[in-house]
């Protein structure tokens, strides 16, 4: 039984790519058919509070120490949610519908290089020529983008078109011209999008750390400035009319599954194993994407898109490659000193006038410990018993 719980992070992580797979999939769908885009990020966000708002409001309810919401805390969540979701999402489906959705899968994995190189701008990564971890963070972050760039420019020979289901009325040739290098860049900005929201998110989780309650608090204010910029960049009022079943299946999917429900597994196996352990899982939401896309959706696939989205995740793993080795540098920082210090509690005695005992705390160093013996039966201060035995003598006369 121990063995299946060591394995359930694991498959959660591999169950959330299927997942995502779908959403790629259901949403390049609803979009063939005629969804705008702007109005299916106002639909998803709302049906993702209406999902998230009732479970953190009743989970605070039960907490006694409640996180406060300042200024600071509120310009934090509002900056977040407009360019980490609100604009992230309008550019990526957006630029998945100009594009492909295994085009889509291969460009989010440039997050981790594209987040390292803002980092750095910003002085929160330090780049060394002389370590090499620090290297393999830069040269994973040039071969991400090369990659990028050979998907974004350069086709090949086709290697792939076949469809088993007749779908053809949601097929879309992926074949290049104008609109296919503009969704490339759509998808390229909203990496960068996502990349500038992971980075807002320090400040954010330090000022409100309340991680379900700032998550409804994102998605309600994301839902308020998707509608409003739909509202500005969709003219036509019949785009809010939901046509056909797939369009409204896409909405409740992307809603509850793709946002909610996954919300909470990925929060749970990043507390489990870590941030790097779920990054590791992006590459094959790319294979998952592209193989079903080719199939239901009869996407081309170019041997150089293939070769390019190749290069993306072999950066990626570069790049994860010197985040872990930051990790392991960290851990082995701060190790040795939980190692070598022991908390130890110990009595002392005071006057019996006071008739109280005193608890004092102290830290004993590892090498003291192993050289000699503490005797902890016996007071910190110990003091000759034969004297207080003569002044007792001396009292009684």
């Amino acid at each position: 039984m121990g063995r299946l719980e060591d394995y359930m992070p694991t498959m959660a992580m591999v169950l959330l790519q299927f997942t995502y797979a779908g959403l790629h999939l259901f949403t390049r769908a609803a979009l063939m058919e005629g969804m705008s885009p702007k109005v299916f990020v106002v639909y998803r966000q709302a049906i993702a509070t209406l999902v998230i708002a009732p479970v953190a409001y009743f989970s605070n309810r039960k907490k006694t120490n409640r996180s406060s919401m300042g200024l600071r805390s509120f310009s934090l969540i509002f900056i977040a949610s407009f360019i980490g979701i609100a604009i992230y999402q309008n550019l990526f489906f957006e630029g998945l519908y100009l594009a492909s959705p295994s085009t889509g899968s291969a460009t989010s994995n440039l997050v981790p290089g594209i987040t390292y190189l803002m980092a750095t701008i910003v002085g929160l990564e330090k780049l060394n020529i002389r370590s090499m971890r620090s290297m393999a963070k830069a040269v994973g972050t040039a071969v991400c983008v090369g990659g990028a760039v050979t998907m974004a420019l350069v086709t090949g020979p086709k290697i792939l078109n076949s469809s088993i289901f007749p779908f053809q009325d949601l097929t879309l040739s992926s074949g290049g011209g104008e609109n296919w290098l503009m969704g490339c860049l759509l998808l390229f900005a909203s990496s960068c999008c996502w990349s500038c929201f992971l980075i807002l998110q320090v400040p954010m989780s330090s000022s409100y750390p309340d991680h379900l309650s700032l998550c409804a608090w994102m998605c309600f204010l994301s839902t308020l400035q998707s509608a409003a910029l739909a509202f500005f960049l969709e003219p036509n009022t019949s785009a809010w009319n939901l046509h056909s079943f797939s369009e409204i299946s896409s909405c409740i999917y992307a809603g509850i599954v793709a946002s909610a429900i996954t919300f909470a597994v990925q929060s749970w196996c990043i507390q489990q194993r870590g941030p790097l352990f779920a990054a590791m899982f992006n590459p094959l939401l790319t294979v998952i994407v592209t193989f079903f896309a080719c199939i239901f959706l009869h996407e081309e696939l170019f041997i150089g898109r293939l070769a390019g989205s190749f290069a993306v995740v072999v950066g990626l793993y570069i790049v994860l490659w010197g985040k872990a080795k930051d990790f392991e540098e960290i851990k082995g920082e701060v190790g040795p000193i939980h190692d070598t210090m022991k908390t130890v509690t110990i009595k002392e005695e005071v006057e019996p006038i006071h008739d109280t005992m005193n608890t004092v705390t102290i830290l004993i160093d590892e090498p003291l410990k192993e050289s000699g013996k503490l005797d902890l039966e016996e007071p910190l201060l110990a003091h000759d018993k034969s004297s207080d035995v003569n002044n007792e003598s001396q009292r009684n006369q």
